[in-house]
């Protein structure tokens, strides 16, 4: 079995019920999802004039590849209505790889671990909330240092959400 490590998130439209129905979807992959975190509120990220956005981390046991794993969630952002037209720009939802098992990939579709993940402290609080001593593959650093040294101060709100 392989361990993929996901952030989803979105800031357009009922962000909550996109970040539900995205967990369903994605539940009805060949996955297990073993663990996900609080959903959290951010300030968007490179592209500061829109909404705020909610993210959310994931750990999912799989039998699929990393490839293939990431078609299937590019098919599930294309099902949630995600138009890619911008770099970084507002969205109904953004699934993530972040890590997958301690691979290290470089394909030109695919690059684990992600290569900003170190960079964003809304990808790493809800990460340190459910695995803080995953050892980034490359950094040699667990999740936990990563957040505790991270340069990005845009404030990370974990939320109360009902449902």
């Amino acid at each position: 079995m392989n361990i993929a490590y996901l952030l989803i998130g979105g800031n357009q439209g009922d962000r909550s019920a996109y970040l539900r129905k995205t967990i369903r979807q994605i539940g009805s992959l060949d996955v297990r999802i073993v663990r996900q975190s609080s959903v959290y509120e951010t300030a968007a990220w490179g592209k500061t004039d829109q909404p705020a956005f909610l993210n959310q981390a994931l750990i999912l046991e799989t039998s699929l590849d990393a490839p293939a794993l990431l078609r299937q969630l590019l098919a599930i952002e294309e099902q949630m209505g995600r138009v890619r037209t911008e770099r970084y720009g507002a969205r109904t939802i953004d699934i993530d790889m972040l890590f997958f098992n301690s691979a290290v990939i470089r394909l030109p579709e695919l690059t684990i671990p992600h290569p900003e993940v170190a960079r964003r402290r809304f990808a790493l609080a809800p990460m340190d909330e459910i695995a803080p001593d995953y050892v980034h593959p490359v950094l040699r650093k667990t999740i936990h240092e990563l957040l505790d040294q991270c340069p990005d101060k845009l404030e990370v709100k974990k939320l109360t959400i009902n449902g």
